[in-house]
Protein backbone atom coordinates (compact mmCIF):
# COMPACT_ATOMS: atom_id res chain seq x y z
CA UNK A 1 0.00 0.00 0.00
CA UNK A 2 1.22 3.49 -0.79
CA UNK A 3 2.05 5.72 2.14
CA UNK A 4 -0.62 8.33 2.88
CA UNK A 5 0.28 11.98 2.38
CA UNK A 6 0.06 14.15 5.50
CA UNK A 7 -0.52 17.88 5.85
CA UNK A 8 2.62 20.04 5.61
CA UNK A 9 4.27 20.44 9.01
CA UNK A 10 3.16 23.61 10.73
CA UNK A 11 -0.02 23.88 8.66
CA UNK A 12 -3.39 22.54 9.66
CA UNK A 13 -6.89 21.69 8.51
CA UNK A 14 -9.94 23.41 9.94
CA UNK A 15 -12.39 20.52 10.20
CA UNK A 16 -16.21 20.83 10.29
CA UNK A 17 -16.35 20.62 14.10
CA UNK A 18 -14.14 23.74 14.30
CA UNK A 19 -15.65 25.69 11.41
CA UNK A 20 -18.62 27.13 13.37
CA UNK A 21 -16.26 28.81 15.85
CA UNK A 22 -14.20 30.24 12.98
CA UNK A 23 -17.35 31.46 11.26
CA UNK A 24 -18.57 33.02 14.50
CA UNK A 25 -15.24 34.82 15.01
CA UNK A 26 -15.13 36.01 11.41
CA UNK A 27 -18.74 37.18 11.62
CA UNK A 28 -18.05 39.16 14.81
CA UNK A 29 -14.98 40.75 13.23
CA UNK A 30 -16.96 41.75 10.15
CA UNK A 31 -19.78 43.14 12.32
CA UNK A 32 -17.39 45.29 14.37
CA UNK A 33 -15.24 46.70 11.55
CA UNK A 34 -18.26 47.47 9.40
CA UNK A 35 -19.90 49.09 12.42
CA UNK A 36 -16.99 51.55 12.48
CA UNK A 37 -17.36 52.29 8.76
CA UNK A 38 -14.27 50.43 7.52
CA UNK A 39 -14.00 49.06 3.97
CA UNK A 40 -12.61 45.65 3.00
CA UNK A 41 -9.55 45.30 0.77
CA UNK A 42 -8.23 42.00 -0.61
CA UNK A 43 -4.59 41.58 -1.64
CA UNK A 44 -2.77 38.68 -3.35
CA UNK A 45 -1.19 35.97 -1.21
CA UNK A 46 2.01 36.18 -3.29
CA UNK A 47 4.03 39.40 -3.57
CA UNK A 48 7.44 40.35 -4.95
CA UNK A 49 10.11 39.51 -2.38
CA UNK A 50 11.52 43.04 -2.58
CA UNK A 51 8.33 44.38 -0.94
CA UNK A 52 9.08 42.57 2.31
CA UNK A 53 12.86 43.03 2.17
CA UNK A 54 12.34 46.79 1.90
CA UNK A 55 9.68 47.04 4.59
CA UNK A 56 10.64 44.37 7.13
CA UNK A 57 14.41 44.68 6.65
CA UNK A 58 17.14 42.38 5.36
CA UNK A 59 18.54 41.63 8.83
CA UNK A 60 15.28 40.58 10.49
CA UNK A 61 14.51 36.96 11.30
CA UNK A 62 11.40 37.10 9.14
CA UNK A 63 13.37 37.89 6.00
CA UNK A 64 16.50 35.83 6.72
CA UNK A 65 14.89 32.70 8.18
CA UNK A 66 11.10 32.61 7.97
CA UNK A 67 9.82 33.75 4.57
CA UNK A 68 8.58 31.25 1.99
CA UNK A 69 10.46 32.61 -1.03
CA UNK A 70 10.81 31.03 -4.47
CA UNK A 71 11.75 31.91 -8.02
CA UNK A 72 8.96 31.67 -10.57
CA UNK A 73 9.34 30.64 -14.22
CA UNK A 74 10.14 34.20 -15.27
CA UNK A 75 13.03 34.37 -12.82
CA UNK A 76 11.23 36.75 -10.45
CA UNK A 77 11.72 36.27 -6.71
CA UNK A 78 8.29 35.89 -5.10
CA UNK A 79 7.24 35.40 -1.49
CA UNK A 80 4.15 34.10 0.27
CA UNK A 81 3.14 37.11 2.36
CA UNK A 82 4.38 36.89 5.98
CA UNK A 83 2.18 39.82 7.06
CA UNK A 84 -0.47 42.11 5.60
CA UNK A 85 0.58 45.72 6.23
CA UNK A 86 3.22 45.90 3.49
CA UNK A 87 0.81 44.41 0.96
CA UNK A 88 -1.91 46.85 1.99
CA UNK A 89 0.40 49.84 1.57
CA UNK A 90 1.59 48.55 -1.79
CA UNK A 91 -2.02 48.09 -2.93
CA UNK A 92 -2.97 51.54 -1.66
CA UNK A 93 -0.16 53.26 -3.57
CA UNK A 94 -0.65 51.21 -6.74
CA UNK A 95 -4.40 51.81 -6.86
CA UNK A 96 -4.27 55.52 -5.99
CA UNK A 97 -6.02 55.14 -2.64
CA UNK A 98 -3.67 57.04 -0.36
CA UNK A 99 -2.56 60.41 -1.71
CA UNK A 100 -4.51 63.25 -0.05
CA UNK A 101 -7.16 60.76 1.05
CA UNK A 102 -8.40 59.18 4.24
CA UNK A 103 -8.81 55.42 4.06
CA UNK A 104 -10.11 53.06 6.74
CA UNK A 105 -9.41 49.53 5.49
CA UNK A 106 -9.53 45.96 6.76
CA UNK A 107 -8.55 42.56 5.38
CA UNK A 108 -8.40 38.95 6.48
CA UNK A 109 -6.59 35.89 5.17
CA UNK A 110 -3.66 33.48 5.42
CA UNK A 111 -0.05 34.50 6.08
CA UNK A 112 3.05 32.29 5.94
CA UNK A 113 6.18 32.04 8.08
CA UNK A 114 8.59 29.12 8.42
CA UNK A 115 8.72 29.13 12.22
CA UNK A 116 8.97 26.33 14.77
CA UNK A 117 5.36 25.15 15.16
CA UNK A 118 3.79 25.36 18.62
CA UNK A 119 0.43 26.22 20.16
CA UNK A 120 -0.77 29.46 18.63
CA UNK A 121 2.06 29.57 16.07
CA UNK A 122 1.71 27.93 12.67
CA UNK A 123 3.52 28.15 9.34
CA UNK A 124 0.26 29.01 7.65
CA UNK A 125 -1.77 31.20 9.96
CA UNK A 126 -4.62 33.63 9.54
CA UNK A 127 -4.70 37.30 10.42
CA UNK A 128 -7.27 40.04 10.32
CA UNK A 129 -5.69 43.44 9.83
CA UNK A 130 -7.08 46.96 10.08
CA UNK A 131 -5.19 49.90 8.56
CA UNK A 132 -5.96 53.66 8.54
CA UNK A 133 -4.26 56.18 6.25
CA UNK A 134 -4.34 59.96 6.26
CA UNK A 135 -5.10 60.57 9.94
CA UNK A 136 -2.27 61.53 12.30
CA UNK A 137 -4.00 62.38 15.58
CA UNK A 138 -4.43 60.34 18.77
CA UNK A 139 -8.19 60.11 18.18
CA UNK A 140 -7.81 57.47 15.46
CA UNK A 141 -5.29 55.60 17.63
CA UNK A 142 -7.92 55.50 20.36
CA UNK A 143 -10.64 54.42 17.92
CA UNK A 144 -8.65 51.37 16.85
CA UNK A 145 -8.08 50.36 20.45
CA UNK A 146 -11.77 50.90 21.23
CA UNK A 147 -12.63 48.76 18.20
CA UNK A 148 -10.57 45.84 19.52
CA UNK A 149 -12.05 46.24 23.01
CA UNK A 150 -15.54 46.09 21.49
CA UNK A 151 -14.63 42.89 19.64
CA UNK A 152 -13.42 41.18 22.83
CA UNK A 153 -16.67 42.12 24.53
CA UNK A 154 -18.74 40.78 21.64
CA UNK A 155 -16.78 37.51 21.71
CA UNK A 156 -17.07 37.22 25.51
CA UNK A 157 -13.28 37.27 25.94
CA UNK A 158 -12.07 38.53 29.30
CA UNK A 159 -8.65 38.64 30.99
CA UNK A 160 -6.96 40.36 28.04
CA UNK A 161 -4.48 43.06 29.09
CA UNK A 162 -3.91 46.15 26.96
CA UNK A 163 -0.30 47.36 26.92
CA UNK A 164 0.60 50.67 25.30
CA UNK A 165 3.76 52.66 24.65
CA UNK A 166 5.05 55.45 22.46
CA UNK A 167 8.12 55.33 20.23
CA UNK A 168 8.29 59.09 19.72
CA UNK A 169 9.38 60.91 16.58
CA UNK A 170 12.47 59.96 14.49
CA UNK A 171 14.68 62.61 16.15
CA UNK A 172 13.84 61.32 19.63
CA UNK A 173 14.39 57.74 18.53
CA UNK A 174 17.78 58.60 17.06
CA UNK A 175 18.91 60.16 20.35
CA UNK A 176 17.65 57.16 22.30
CA UNK A 177 19.26 54.73 19.86
CA UNK A 178 22.66 56.34 20.36
CA UNK A 179 22.42 56.03 24.15
CA UNK A 180 20.98 52.51 23.91
CA UNK A 181 23.84 51.24 21.73
CA UNK A 182 26.33 52.82 24.11
CA UNK A 183 24.65 51.04 27.04
CA UNK A 184 24.43 47.68 25.27
CA UNK A 185 28.09 47.83 24.23
CA UNK A 186 28.97 48.13 27.90
CA UNK A 187 27.03 44.90 28.54
CA UNK A 188 28.06 43.04 25.40
CA UNK A 189 29.17 40.01 27.42
CA UNK A 190 25.54 39.50 28.56
CA UNK A 191 24.04 39.62 25.07
CA UNK A 192 23.05 36.37 23.39
CA UNK A 193 24.03 35.63 19.80
CA UNK A 194 20.82 37.02 18.33
CA UNK A 195 21.15 40.28 20.27
CA UNK A 196 24.75 40.74 19.14
CA UNK A 197 23.53 40.55 15.53
CA UNK A 198 20.82 43.12 16.30
CA UNK A 199 23.14 45.52 18.10
CA UNK A 200 24.08 47.65 15.10
CA UNK A 201 21.09 47.15 12.79
CA UNK A 202 18.10 46.80 15.11
CA UNK A 203 19.07 47.50 18.75
CA UNK A 204 15.55 48.43 19.89
CA UNK A 205 14.46 44.82 19.35
CA UNK A 206 16.92 43.68 22.01
CA UNK A 207 14.63 45.27 24.59
CA UNK A 208 11.90 42.84 23.53
CA UNK A 209 14.06 39.75 24.14
CA UNK A 210 12.55 36.97 26.24
CA UNK A 211 15.99 35.63 27.27
CA UNK A 212 15.79 35.40 31.07
CA UNK A 213 19.55 35.82 31.44
CA UNK A 214 19.29 39.28 29.86
CA UNK A 215 16.28 40.64 31.76
CA UNK A 216 18.20 42.42 34.53
CA UNK A 217 20.39 44.13 31.94
CA UNK A 218 17.34 45.10 29.86
CA UNK A 219 15.60 46.59 32.90
CA UNK A 220 18.52 48.98 33.33
CA UNK A 221 18.60 50.11 29.70
CA UNK A 222 17.76 53.72 28.76
CA UNK A 223 14.03 54.15 28.22
CA UNK A 224 12.66 55.79 25.11
CA UNK A 225 10.08 57.61 27.23
CA UNK A 226 12.93 59.67 28.69
CA UNK A 227 13.84 61.01 25.23
CA UNK A 228 10.38 61.89 23.94
CA UNK A 229 9.88 65.05 21.92
CA UNK A 230 7.10 67.36 23.08
CA UNK A 231 4.69 66.53 20.25
CA UNK A 232 4.96 62.77 20.84
CA UNK A 233 4.56 63.27 24.57
CA UNK A 234 1.38 65.31 24.03
CA UNK A 235 0.10 62.72 21.53
CA UNK A 236 0.61 59.94 24.08
CA UNK A 237 -0.99 61.92 26.91
CA UNK A 238 -4.02 62.63 24.68
CA UNK A 239 -4.32 58.93 23.81
CA UNK A 240 -4.26 57.94 27.48
CA UNK A 241 -6.89 60.57 28.28
CA UNK A 242 -9.16 59.24 25.52
CA UNK A 243 -8.77 55.66 26.78
CA UNK A 244 -9.42 56.80 30.36
CA UNK A 245 -12.57 58.57 29.19
CA UNK A 246 -13.75 55.40 27.46
CA UNK A 247 -13.13 53.30 30.56
CA UNK A 248 -10.51 51.13 28.84
CA UNK A 249 -7.87 49.86 31.24
CA UNK A 250 -4.25 49.73 30.06
CA UNK A 251 -0.70 49.40 31.27
CA UNK A 252 2.14 51.55 29.95
CA UNK A 253 4.91 49.12 29.00
CA UNK A 254 8.12 51.02 28.15
CA UNK A 255 9.61 47.77 26.76
CA UNK A 256 6.90 47.44 24.12
CA UNK A 257 8.76 48.34 20.93
CA UNK A 258 8.86 47.97 17.17
CA UNK A 259 12.33 47.65 15.69
CA UNK A 260 11.72 49.32 12.33
CA UNK A 261 12.39 53.00 11.70
CA UNK A 262 9.05 53.79 10.07
CA UNK A 263 7.17 53.05 13.33
CA UNK A 264 6.46 56.19 15.37
CA UNK A 265 4.49 57.24 18.40
CA UNK A 266 1.71 54.83 19.45
CA UNK A 267 2.25 51.08 19.75
CA UNK A 268 -0.09 48.70 21.55
CA UNK A 269 -0.73 45.01 22.20
CA UNK A 270 -3.47 42.92 23.75
CA UNK A 271 -1.88 40.02 25.63
CA UNK A 272 -3.02 36.97 27.58
CA UNK A 273 -1.32 34.47 29.87
CA UNK A 274 -3.62 31.65 28.74
CA UNK A 275 -1.71 30.66 25.59
CA UNK A 276 1.75 30.02 26.99
CA UNK A 277 4.61 31.71 25.15
CA UNK A 278 2.35 33.02 22.37
CA UNK A 279 0.58 35.57 24.53
CA UNK A 280 -0.01 38.38 22.03
CA UNK A 281 -3.39 38.10 20.30
CA UNK A 282 -3.44 41.58 18.74
CA UNK A 283 -0.63 44.03 18.00
CA UNK A 284 -0.77 47.49 16.48
CA UNK A 285 1.13 50.68 15.97
CA UNK A 286 1.58 53.90 14.06
CA UNK A 287 3.83 53.57 10.99
CA UNK A 288 3.87 57.08 9.55
CA UNK A 289 7.05 56.48 7.55
CA UNK A 290 6.11 53.35 5.60
CA UNK A 291 4.09 54.80 2.72
CA UNK A 292 6.94 57.11 1.76
CA UNK A 293 9.45 54.26 2.15
CA UNK A 294 7.50 52.29 -0.47
CA UNK A 295 7.43 55.15 -2.97
CA UNK A 296 4.27 57.03 -2.01
CA UNK A 297 3.82 60.50 -0.59
CA UNK A 298 4.40 60.93 3.15
CA UNK A 299 1.17 59.68 4.80
CA UNK A 300 0.28 59.16 8.46
CA UNK A 301 -0.78 55.57 9.04
CA UNK A 302 -1.72 53.25 11.87
CA UNK A 303 -3.00 49.69 12.01
CA UNK A 304 -3.20 46.43 13.92
CA UNK A 305 -3.33 42.71 13.21
CA UNK A 306 -5.07 39.92 15.12
CA UNK A 307 -4.01 36.27 15.13
CA UNK A 308 -7.16 34.33 14.32
CA UNK A 309 -5.82 30.94 15.46
CA UNK A 310 -4.92 32.42 18.83
CA UNK A 311 -8.36 33.96 19.22
CA UNK A 312 -10.02 30.65 18.28
CA UNK A 313 -7.83 28.90 20.87
CA UNK A 314 -8.93 31.41 23.52
CA UNK A 315 -12.58 30.96 22.56
CA UNK A 316 -12.25 27.17 22.82
CA UNK A 317 -10.19 27.18 26.03
CA UNK A 318 -12.73 29.42 27.74
CA UNK A 319 -15.69 27.26 26.76
CA UNK A 320 -17.06 29.78 24.27
CA UNK A 321 -16.81 27.54 21.19
CA UNK A 322 -19.87 27.65 18.94
CA UNK A 323 -21.68 24.39 18.09
CA UNK A 324 -22.44 23.56 14.47
CA UNK A 325 -25.82 24.29 12.95
CA UNK A 326 -27.83 21.10 12.60
CA UNK A 327 -30.34 20.85 9.75
CA UNK A 328 -33.85 22.02 10.56
CA UNK A 329 -35.16 18.98 8.73
CA UNK A 330 -33.96 15.77 7.06
CA UNK A 331 -35.78 14.49 3.96
CA UNK A 332 -36.09 10.69 3.82
CA UNK A 333 -36.87 9.20 0.37
CA UNK A 334 -38.40 5.75 0.21
CA UNK A 335 -38.60 4.02 -3.20
CA UNK A 336 -37.12 4.73 -6.61
CA UNK A 337 -39.81 7.17 -7.70
CA UNK A 338 -39.33 9.19 -4.51
CA UNK A 339 -35.74 10.13 -5.34
CA UNK A 340 -36.43 12.35 -8.36
CA UNK A 341 -39.54 13.87 -6.82
CA UNK A 342 -37.76 14.33 -3.49
CA UNK A 343 -34.95 16.37 -5.03
CA UNK A 344 -37.55 18.62 -6.68
CA UNK A 345 -39.50 18.88 -3.42
CA UNK A 346 -36.34 19.93 -1.59
CA UNK A 347 -35.73 22.70 -4.13
CA UNK A 348 -39.34 23.88 -3.77
CA UNK A 349 -38.93 24.14 -0.01
CA UNK A 350 -35.60 26.00 -0.32
CA UNK A 351 -37.12 28.42 -2.83
CA UNK A 352 -40.03 29.14 -0.51
CA UNK A 353 -37.92 29.23 2.69
CA UNK A 354 -34.40 30.57 1.99
CA UNK A 355 -33.40 30.27 5.66
CA UNK A 356 -34.35 26.59 5.83
CA UNK A 357 -31.49 24.16 6.52
CA UNK A 358 -32.70 21.00 4.79
CA UNK A 359 -30.59 17.90 4.24
CA UNK A 360 -31.87 15.51 1.56
CA UNK A 361 -30.92 11.86 1.89
CA UNK A 362 -28.86 10.59 -1.03
CA UNK A 363 -27.38 7.18 -1.69
CA UNK A 364 -30.43 4.98 -1.13
CA UNK A 365 -30.86 2.58 1.77
CA UNK A 366 -33.70 1.17 3.84
CA UNK A 367 -36.19 3.32 5.67
CA UNK A 368 -34.68 2.25 9.00
CA UNK A 369 -31.17 3.15 7.85
CA UNK A 370 -32.30 6.55 6.59
CA UNK A 371 -34.05 7.30 9.88
CA UNK A 372 -30.82 6.52 11.76
CA UNK A 373 -28.95 8.99 9.57
CA UNK A 374 -31.67 11.56 10.07
CA UNK A 375 -31.34 11.20 13.83
CA UNK A 376 -27.54 11.39 13.65
CA UNK A 377 -27.76 14.64 11.66
CA UNK A 378 -29.27 16.40 14.67
CA UNK A 379 -32.30 17.54 12.67
CA UNK A 380 -35.43 18.49 14.62
CA UNK A 381 -37.89 17.02 12.08
CA UNK A 382 -37.80 14.29 9.48
CA UNK A 383 -39.80 14.69 6.27
CA UNK A 384 -40.81 11.40 4.68
CA UNK A 385 -41.63 11.01 0.99
CA UNK A 386 -42.56 7.50 -0.13
CA UNK A 387 -44.94 5.80 -2.56
CA UNK A 388 -47.99 6.47 -0.35
CA UNK A 389 -47.11 10.15 0.08
CA UNK A 390 -46.57 10.59 -3.65
CA UNK A 391 -49.98 9.00 -4.39
CA UNK A 392 -51.66 11.34 -1.91
CA UNK A 393 -49.53 14.38 -2.88
CA UNK A 394 -48.49 14.82 0.71
CA UNK A 395 -45.36 14.69 2.89
CA UNK A 396 -45.21 13.02 6.28
CA UNK A 397 -43.67 15.11 9.08
CA UNK A 398 -42.25 13.33 12.12
CA UNK A 399 -40.54 14.79 15.20
CA UNK A 400 -37.11 13.35 15.94
CA UNK A 401 -37.04 14.98 19.36
CA UNK A 402 -39.99 15.75 21.66
CA UNK A 403 -43.18 16.86 19.94
CA UNK A 404 -46.64 15.88 18.72
CA UNK A 405 -47.25 12.73 16.65
CA UNK A 406 -46.48 12.65 12.94
CA UNK A 407 -48.77 14.33 10.43
CA UNK A 408 -49.26 14.32 6.68
CA UNK A 409 -49.30 17.71 4.93
CA UNK A 410 -49.59 19.09 1.45
CA UNK A 411 -46.54 20.96 0.14
CA UNK A 412 -48.19 24.34 0.73
CA UNK A 413 -49.21 23.35 4.25
CA UNK A 414 -45.70 22.00 4.86
CA UNK A 415 -44.18 25.34 3.91
CA UNK A 416 -46.39 27.15 6.42
CA UNK A 417 -45.69 24.52 9.06
CA UNK A 418 -41.90 24.80 8.67
CA UNK A 419 -42.08 28.58 8.66
CA UNK A 420 -44.09 28.63 11.89
CA UNK A 421 -42.45 25.75 13.74
CA UNK A 422 -38.78 26.05 12.77
CA UNK A 423 -38.09 29.50 11.33
CA UNK A 424 -40.20 31.83 13.47
CA UNK A 425 -37.49 32.28 16.12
Amino acid sequence: MSKSIKVVRGMHDIVPQQSPTWQHLEGCVRQVVQGYGYDEIRMPIVEKTALFVRTIGEVTDIVTKEMYTFEDRNGDSLTLRPEGTASCVRAGIENGLLYNQIQRLWYSGPMFRHERPQKGRYRQFHQTGVEVYGLGGPDIDAELIMMTARLWKLLGLERLELQINTLGAPVARAAHREKLIEYLEQHRDVLDEESVLRLEKNPLRILDSKNLAMQAMIEGAPQLLDYLDEESSQHFDSLKALLDGAGIEYRVNPRLVRGLDYYQKTVFEWVTTDLGAQGTVCAGGRYDGLVEKLGGKATPAIGFAMGMERLVALIEDRGLAVPGLAPHAYLVLVGDSAVAQGLLLAEQLRNALPRLRLRTHCGGGSFKNQMKKADKSGAQRVLILGEDEIAQQQVTVKHLRDGPPQASLSVDALVEYLKEQLLSH
